[in-house]
């Protein structure tokens, strides 16, 4: 009960910053974690219970975009590097730093094709794009998904947060090949 209630909070606070924000016409270019729209032309905006009745149906493709932490320039010679772990929604494809405002032509490609993938050729196949709450890249991916063709565009603009928040599964990802 608590944690619905504290769930109920967040995502009303969070839904009334985002009634402020208003829809960019570009990507947006910067500062990634910040209140987001509640729109997005030519895309659904789902909550977490319409994207949790989705995914239990099997009938919408699970897109996370949240990027991978780099690896530090500076660290010490023979110092191991260990990738953070990325729970996400389960069965979702994982195509880090694919959600920045501007992106390297290999990057863009890197999207398309795993959108394509993800999808299975269709560009009506329901594609469910996502990342953490209050962050840009999952904005910025789903406009591209738009943009590309796809017509049955969901994006979860509250992401892994606002599913955990609910109580749903995750698990770790790895990243799409190809990047």
């Amino acid at each position: 009960m608590i944690r619905a209630a504290a769930a109920a909070a967040v995502l009303l606070s969070a839904a009334a910053a985002a009634a402020q924000v208003p829809e960019p016409d570009g990507y947006r270019m910067d500062e990634y974690r910040a209140p987001v729209p509640d729109t997005l032309q030519g895309a659904t905006v789902v909550g977490a219970e319409e994207a949790h009745a989705l995914w239990e149906s099997g009938s919408a493709a699970f897109v996370d975009v949240l990027p991978r932490a780099p690896k530090p320039a500076n660290l010490p010679e023979g110092t191991i590097w260990r990738d953070k772990p990325r729970p996400s929604i389960p069965g979702a494809m994982w195509l880090p730093n694919t959600g920045y405002g501007a992106l390297a032509p290999q990057t863009e490609a890197y999207l398309e094709d795993g959108l394509a993938k993800a999808a299975g050729g269709d560009a009506g196949h329901p594609l469910v794009i996502f990342c953490q709450m209050d962050c840009w890249m999952s904005w910025n991916a789903a406009k591209r998904a738009v943009g590309f063709g796809y017509t049955a565009v969901f994006w979860f603009p509250d992401g892994t947060d606002g599913w955990d928040l609910e109580g749903y599964p995750l698990e770790e990802a790895q990243p799409e090949p190809g990047q």
